[in-house]
Parts: structure tokens; sequence; C-alpha cells
């Protein structure tokens, strides 16, 4: 049998979100680093009784369902893709920001395709408020500097406005129609007839059962004549008619197509966050939603007794 190693054990106490745990590091005599395990500090030192195995088990699948809903109604939470540019104290702040944010105020669940109406402060508008009404034509960015495009048409000129999704001069994002588009960017509707841009600013708002599947519009929009803002016949769109162009322009869009991308795995790798640091993420912000979401539906109550009265 080989010679007997010595082994020398390191407790070293630390705490994560108020749980007391250490790490029992095993360091062999020739400064190997032989085993490592990260042990609750109840299974070294006494402490209160843990948590029954059905109810941690209960807790994390509501907590895994959570999250599945949250990479749709929370994308820009999750941080920049980009590894240089991202800092993850930084991250950890602004994610504060964000739901101290929607603590006091209430932002819906939308996509590309739902209509909104957003009130935001105007000191030169009548009462310092102005609402607009609108398709969203697309969103981006993460953070707080998240962005969303509201369109609309009015005496027949289109109007379009960006708005920074947490900034403190939007004071109401109202959602009048839940839905989706067969396309993750609808800036065509740029070059299309005005009819698919028009909504009236005392449209009624279309009731949505929480729960449900959002709805996909199956609407194909006809596009007017050339010329236009985009090379729409070089893009994928699902969601428009014939372009009706000659030959030449859909040959030229097959030479400079890249269909060998979506095999591109560390292309996507690069333009994606992990699921892990993902999970990392709606970790963090899962109980401070559900104390949003508690919240509301008491300020909800209230404001239905007042009406009541």
């Amino acid at each position: 049998m080989a010679a007997s190693i010595a082994l020398a054990r390191q407790i070293t106490r630390v705490n994560i979100n108020n749980t007391k745990i250490c790490r029992l590091s095993t360091v062999c005599t020739d400064g190997a680093f032989c085993n490592a395990s990260l042990k609750r500090y109840s299974d070294v030192a006494p402490s209160r009784s843990d948590p029954e195995p059905d109810v941690v088990e209960s807790h994390n699948e509501t907590l895994s369902n959570a999250q599945a809903h949250y990479r749709y109604i929370f994308p820009e939470i999750l941080p920049n893709p980009d590894s240089t540019r991202r800092n993850k104290v930084c991250e950890m702040l602004e994610r504060n920001d964000m739901m101290n944010r929607r603590s006091v105020l209430e932002i819906p669940e939308f996509y590309v395709g739902s209509i909104l109406a957003v009130t935001a402060s105007d000191k030169y508008a009548a009462g310092n408020t102005s609402r607009f009404v609108g398709i969203c034509i697309d969103r981006g960015g993460c953070g707080l500097r998240a962005w969303f495009i509201l369109r609309n048409v009015i005496d027949d000129q289109g109007i379009e406005i960006m708005y920074e999704m947490y900034s403190p001069m939007i004071r109401e994002i109202q959602m009048l129609k839940l839905e989706k588009r067969l396309d993750e960017s609808l800036l065509y509707l740029r070059d299309a007839p005005n009819e698919y841009s028009t909504f009236d600013f005392d449209m009624a708002e279309v009731p949505h059962v929480a729960g449900d599947h959002v709805p996909i519009n199956p609407l194909k929009v006809k596009l007017r004549s050339r010329p236009w803002l985009e090379r729409y016949e070089r893009q994928d769109l699902k969601g428009v008619e014939d372009l009706g162009l000659a030959q030449k322009f859909y040959d030229r869009a097959k030479q400079l197509a890249t269909p060998w991308e979506k095999y591109d795995i560390m292309k996507q790798y690069r333009a994606t966050v992990t699921a892990e640091d993902q999970d990392e993420v709606f970790r963090d912000i899962h109980e401070k939603q559900q104390q949003i979401e508690q919240a509301r539906i008491v300020r909800r109550r209230r404001k239905k007794l007042q009406s009541n009265r």
C-alpha cells in the first residue's frame, strides 16, 4: 500500500444570502488540491433543523417554473452577452435599481406586435403629461438601458417614439392588446400603408387571461413599392407578403445569404447568456418579484374598494 498521505482540513466560514456555509477543502501534503466540497454549516456546527425535503423540492419546482417564465417577460434583466462588457457588481446594482423601479411602476408583459399606451411626464403638455398609443415595432437593450419603440399614424403622418423602459419620466405603461407577430422586428411597417400602423387613442383594452398563451397574429403586411428603407428581400421575413421584385434581386440576396451561421455553435454561444448565468440572475430577482406581485395585488384591491364606495 502506498505511503499514507497527511491531510489538512481548512474550514472557511462564509455567509451567502444570510445562510452560513463552510468550505471543506482537502489539501495533500505536497500542496496539490485533492478534493473540495461545499457543505452547509449545519453539517459541522449545531444549528436549526434543515427544511423538509418535500418543501425544498416544491420550492425548487416553483422557482424553476418562474425562471422559465422570466426569460420572456424580463429579457432586459439578463446581462450583456458580450463578456468584455460585463461587470458583476454593476449588473447586481442595476438589477436592484430595476426591481425598485418595477415596485412603483407596473411594467406589463409585452412583445413586438403588442399595442401599448404610455403616459409620460411632459412639461409642455396640458397637465404636464402626454399619452401615446402605438404598436411596439422593436425592443432591445439590457439593464437600465432597455428601450422599446411605439409607432402610430396621426394625421397621415407616421409617428414613432422610443421610450427608455426604466426612465423616471414614464408614469404608466398600459397594455391594450397583448399579442405577438410572425417576426421579431416590425420595422418594415415604415414602408407599409398607414392602415397597418393606425390605432385609435381611445382604443379599449382587450382582456387577456393571466396564464394563457400569448396569441400570435398571423397577419401578413403588403409593402408599398420601392424604394424602401431596407433591403427586405435579404431578410427572412414571415409577416410580409410577396415583394413582387425582379428575379435578379432574389438572386443577389441568395448570393449574400449565410445559411451556415445557424450551425455556428460558437457564434450562438457568444450571442447568448449561458443557462447558468440566467439561473443566477433569475434566482436573484425571484424573491423580490414575489414581493412586488403581492404588493400589486393589495394595491388593486384597495383601488377597487375605493371605487365601489
